[in-house]
């Protein structure tokens, strides 16, 4: 699924706060948080250093604005609802390909490189980002206690958890090789080896397998096969 564009800011403080807000994220990154001065954010963005301060009194603030911007990218994915109907691995790669989709994005490595580098030197703003990060990351735990609940993914696992696994395959490819030794995007053909291959590993473990009845015909799970009669 391709994300919506977002409409260009049509008031002209909007326009300058978004202005300020690019350039902050582009001289956080090549100075990090210490080597970035308001003078420099202000030059960057075309705009005096008063209109800066007046959007953010302090640079902590304007940070701030940049973890906003990045918490927002990271979540901004229409949620992939659970089908009984529709087969496990069809549903799961349905919801990791919006996901891949954002993780091959460089605008959005570059904003997680800026967050991660002054996360590491402020371990506060670290646990305050990653605090908010999994209050929203629900899309796929949702469907996971979905499938639980159906009957078609083992019960007693905590879907966080399950969840956190699924997204550490991805990553392991598609985000951390890119963020922190600047290889390249994964190719197509590369995001739907590792998605595949992410998908089916897990469902070779959570997936519930339906049981052979006496007769040697596969039984469906118990919960599924009471809603069908």
């Amino acid at each position: 699924m391709t994300e919506a564009p977002t409409a260009p800011p049509t008031r002209l403080t909007d326009r300058k706060r978004d202005a300020i807000v690019q350039a902050a994220i582009a001289e956080f990154r090549e100075h990090g948080f210490s080597g970035t001065s308001m003078d420099r954010v202000a030059a960057a963005a075309d705009v005096s250093k008063r209109t800066v301060y007046n959007h953010f009194p302090s640079k902590d603030e304007l940070f701030e604005a940049i973890l906003d911007h990045l918490w927002d990218r990271s979540h901004s994915l229409a949620d992939v609802a659970y089908d009984a109907a529709r087969p496990l691995r069809t549903q799961l790669l349905a919801v990791l390909e919006q996901k891949m989709e954002l993780l091959n994005d460089a605008s959005f490595i570059d904003l997680s490189r800026v967050a991660i580098a002054e996360m590491m030197h402020t371990p506060e703003r670290a646990q305050a980002m990653v605090a908010r990060l999994s209050e929203k990351e629900e899309g796929l735990p949702r469907w996971i206690r979905a499938a639980q609940q159906d009957g078609a993914l083992r019960a007693g696992v905590d879907p966080q958890y399950a969840a956190h696994q699924l997204h550490g395959m991805v990553k392991s490819f598609a985000f951390w090789p890119q963020l922190a030794m600047g290889q390249a995007p994964l190719t197509t053909a590369e995001q739907q080896q590792v998605l595949g291959d992410a998908v089916d590993m897990f469902l070779g473990f959570y997936a519930v397998r339906p049981a052979m009845d006496a007769t040697g015909t596969t039984a469906a799970p118990a919960k599924r096969a009471a809603r069908r009669r």
